[in-house]
């Protein structure tokens, strides 16, 4: 306790020494003044008994000095040597001469002040008053001392009894109300620190209204706010959350459709708006694989229209492309949901039929060139006539590519326009 009190690690032990030692300090100095205030006054009652010692031997030593009688003076000084309180004496006549000097020198030990009393020694003759010299009796800081010991020692002892209880009082006072509810309150704190969340709060036993419970209040009015910060900073964060998810789930979702939008345009022609000669041949591949599977036919249309370079060099292309749109969309009022359109060159068009033999393919093929053949397209105040050559072929089991029908099919489309164009040739 005591290397602790010397040493302090703590605030509250810090405090406990700094209060002690103030105490302690103005303990010493109040039994200090004490002390000297005790010793002026037993050295002022001495003195006063010196007055009265010399006022009571004035007269015997006055008439030895009278009479010269040395022996009765020597008598006399001796006995006041003796007695407790004097520590010397000494008698000087009228002219200062020393007559008589004795002290008591039982004690060899020096005291630490000399103090005197004087007294004029005369003789009253005929109403004249004639001196006769001086009476100086001595005492010392050590008569002093001998008789304060026992009330310096009563005092010394009464002050260390209230040290040291007052000592173990400031231990139990300071532990009972600052260190034990510090370190209850620092144990709670690491609590807290410790716990997951910030929900746990701050319950100190010792529930007086003091600057601890204050401390307390304020403590758990920070931890109240944080979890409220924390809870609204968790709540921003989950909304932003969704918010993002919402985003990121519509520009997915975007992207999905652009992606399918990008996808149906790279498979399409961009004037016609049908299938691309890649996309056509992947898509009638796929058809012709599936056909020879189930042991169906094909049948490949492959139509291309008769000069229509003339129609672009006679009008335009702007005239050109509309012709070639009147004659996708006459086409599609042909067709079934499983046949396949698509634009495979410049003004040449293929059509797959699905399930479809030789003779139900040439049928159509001449429904569609007379189709062709009679209608009229007016486009800037100009009719607009053409006509279509188209080559019919359909699939064998031995048929693997779609390649080989379009070469055949192309071979008779060469084959109508050899005979005179719009025509279908099978």
């Amino acid at each position: 306790m005591f290397v602790r009190f010397l040493r302090p690690n703590n605030l509250s032990q810090k405090m406990m020494r700094v209060i002690f030692s103030i105490y302690m300090v103005v303990t010493l100095v109040i039994t200090s003044v004490q002390f000297l205030s005790e010793y002026l006054k037993t050295q002022a009652v001495i003195v006063g008994e010196l007055q009265q010692l010399e006022v009571t031997v004035r007269g015997p030593i006055s008439t030895s000095l009278w009479q010269y009688d040395q022996n009765q003076l020597d008598v006399i000084t001796d006995g006041l040597v003796q007695m407790p309180i004097i520590e010397g004496v000494e008698v000087f006549d009228k002219n200062a001469q020393n007559i008589i000097s004795k002290t008591f020198d039982v004690d060899s030990s020096v005291p630490l002040s000399i103090f005197d009393s004087k007294l004029e020694l005369n003789r009253t003759l005929n109403g004249e008053r004639i001196p006769l010299g001086t009476l100086v009796l001595y005492s010392s800081s050590g008569v002093v001392l001998d008789r304060v010991w026992f009330g310096f020692a009563l005092i010394a002892f009464t002050a260390f009894i209230k040290l040291t209880i007052l000592f173990w009082l400031f231990i139990w006072a300071f532990d009972r109300y600052l260190a034990t509810p510090l370190k209850e309150l620092m144990s709670q704190v690491n609590e807290v620190q410790l716990s997951q969340g910030i929900s746990k709060r701050i319950h100190l036993s010792n529930t007086e209204n003091n600057e601890l419970s204050q401390l307390q209040e304020h403590m758990n009015s920070m931890l109240a706010a944080m979890s409220s910060d924390r809870k609204r900073l968790i709540e921003d964060e989950q909304a932003k959350r969704s918010w993002l998810e919402d985003a990121v789930a519509k520009r997915t979702e975007d992207l999905q459709a652009l992606n399918k939008k990008l996808k149906y345009l790279a498979t399409r022609d961009s004037l016609t708006n049908i299938l691309n000669r890649g996309s056509f041949f992947d898509a009638a591949q796929q058809r012709l694989a599936l056909s020879q599977r189930q042991e169906s036919t094909v049948s490949f249309i492959l139509m291309d229209l008769d000069y229509f370079k003339r129609i672009n060099d006679s009008y335009g292309h702007f005239v050109g492309d509309k012709v070639l749109i009147h004659f996708t969309q006459t086409l599609q009022g042909f067709l079934r949901k499983t046949d396949l359109l698509g634009r495979v060159g410049g003004e040449e068009f293929a059509i797959l039929l699905f399930d479809t033999k030789l003779d139900d393919a040439s049928q159509l093929a001449e429904k569609i060139c007379q189709a062709i053949s009679h209608s009229a397209l007016e486009v800037e105040g100009n009719t607009i006539s053409y006509t279509v050559s188209l080559g019919v072929e359909s699939s064998e089991l031995s048929d693997t590519s779609i390649d080989e029908l379009f070469k055949r099919a192309d071979l008779k489309l060469y084959g109508a326009k050899d005979k005179g164009r719009d025509r279908v040739e099978s």
